[in-house]
């Protein structure tokens, strides 16, 4: 086997939308990026790649007529070879998340690959599918939020803080889940439509309340400058405040911008359009279109820069995606 077909066998650009869950949800829960954050996000991106290599085991059958350029039914990896790559990347990320988390990150990535298991072995023709992978990036973002560590919150007030952004993530896959369904044949006009609206919707639901915080917390009026001269140092730690969560609006308001930007003109086109091609593409777009989502709520989570880092490598996995598609 060549790295290149193993490479093609995970859809190994596709794991660049991993992280940002992980920082979505430690941002959630006020915790710091650290060591163990990127332990755990190692260990998501392990279970990923063997979501992808195991989905290319079970559906050996099915691709050998679809899609018979893929590396196993053009026999390039072995259809045992994608089932041992898919239990040696599991075991990997249950490893990397014992070392990095302990027990709290181990109860979050059991779920996780029992979720991928179950839904490229059973669940995927049935109506549960849908259910389960956007289980999967829940549990993702929640993992983010319970990483132990000096100053991290009691695990029921990190869940709670998360809650919201894995939510949002969630309804992202689902609509990822839906239009998947018609890669192949194209989309009755309504499946598209649908997904663009909740996608919509999950924009505004994660600027709206940056928009909100950053509104009450406005700098004092030209006629509040005298209460500036009384109590300068407290007033300014105030202005600093508010200009903090200025520029959190503006970052959550423009990578949301971004999301709909990508994601949602791509289900714009297939709305125009729904051919399986166009559907096709739209299921490329969103799942590295889940990157700008993700920084629009690591932003909003209070983490601006990390937020503008995950912005950045938006763009490089859209290139990589050319060569490597992440379908």
């Amino acid at each position: 086997m060549r790295l290149a077909d193993l490479a093609l066998l995970v859809r190994a650009p596709a794991a660049l939308s991993v992280p940002g869950d992980v920082i979505a949800g430690a941002a959630a829960a006020g915790r710091p990026l650290g060591a163990r954050t990127f332990g755990v996000i190692g260990s998501s991106v392990c279970l990923y790649w063997a979501g992808m290599a195991l989905n290319d085991y079970a559906d050996a059958a099915v691709d050998a007529v679809e899609r018979p350029d893929r590396p196993v039914p053009s026999g390039r990896v072995p259809r045992r070879a994608a089932l041992a790559v898919a239990g040696g990347l599991t075991a990997a990320g249950l490893g990397l998340a014992a070392v990095a988390g302990g027990r709290r990150s181990v109860c979050a990535a059991l779920p996780l690959a029992g979720l991928v298991w179950a839904y490229d072995l059973k669940l995927k023709s049935t109506a549960a599918g849908g259910f389960a992978m956007a289980g999967a990036r829940i549990v993702d973002v929640l993992a983010g939020a319970v990483v132990p560590g000096a100053g991290a919150a009691p695990v029921g007030v990190a869940l709670r803080r998360a809650a919201v952004p894995a939510a949002l993530v969630g309804a992202h896959t689902g609509t990822l889940m839906a239009l998947s369904r018609y890669e192949v044949g194209g989309a009755p006009v309504r499946v598209p439509a649908g997904t663009l609206a909740v996608s919509a919707v999950t924009a505004v639901a994660v600027t709206v309340p940056a928009a909100r915080s950053a509104a009450q917390s406005r700098m004092p009026s030209a006629g509040a400058r005298g209460l500036v001269a009384l109590f300068p140092a407290p007033l300014k730690g105030v202005a600093v405040a508010a200009r903090s969560e200025k520029c959190r609006a503006v970052l959550t308001a423009t990578a949301a911008l971004a999301y709909l930007g990508s994601y949602g003109t791509a289900q714009a086109r297939a709305v125009r359009e729904p051919s399986a091609g166009n559907v096709r593409r739209a299921v490329g777009a969103g799942i590295l279109g889940l990157m700008p989502l993700q920084a629009a709520l690591t932003a909003r989570g209070g983490a601006p820069g990390v937020a503008a880092a995950l912005g950045v490598v938006h763009p490089l996995a859209r290139r990589l995606a050319r060569r490597i598609s992440p379908t």
